[in-house]
Parts: C-alpha cells; sequence; structure tokens
C-alpha cells in the first residue's frame, strides 16, 4: 500500500476511490465531485489545484477498469 498519493498515482488513487465510493458508478461521476473526494483521501498529499480534466478522465478511466474488475 502506498503511503502517499499523488496525482500521477491514478491507478492507486481509483482503488482507493473504489473502496471509498463502492456504491458510485464512475463512469457518471462529475469531475467537480471525483476532484473533491480525491483530494479527501487520507493518503492524498499532492496539491489540489495541480489536477486538470486529463488527470480526472485518467482517474475516471482507472476507476471505471478497477470497478470492472471487482
Amino acid at each position: 500500500m502506498i503511503e502517499t498519493l499523488k496525482w500521477t498515482d491514478t491507478i492507486e488513487i481509483a482503488i482507493e476511490l473504489l473502496a471509498a465510493h463502492p456504491a458510485v458508478d464512475p463512469r457518471y461521476i462529475r469531475f467537480t465531485d471525483l476532484h473533491a473526494w480525491v483530494v479527501s483521501l487520507s493518503q492524498f498529499a499532492d496539491q489540489p489545484e495541480r489536477s486538470n480534466e486529463k488527470i480526472l478522465e485518467a482517474i475516471q478511466m482507472a476507476w471505471i477498469e478497477e470497478a470492472d474488475l471487482a
């Protein structure tokens, strides 16, 4: 398990989001909610303003893949 998460840790973030929000279908999440949920993860240790649409989309896609595997 990773001690701290950065925006570039998309797969690890997706795994944490899946555990924290198991009832959420990541295909329908708004990026504003996704951003808020990422920065609220206890392991998250990056600057919130460093995200952008490309990063959030990568996290969303990883979350979708992880949810499909679960």
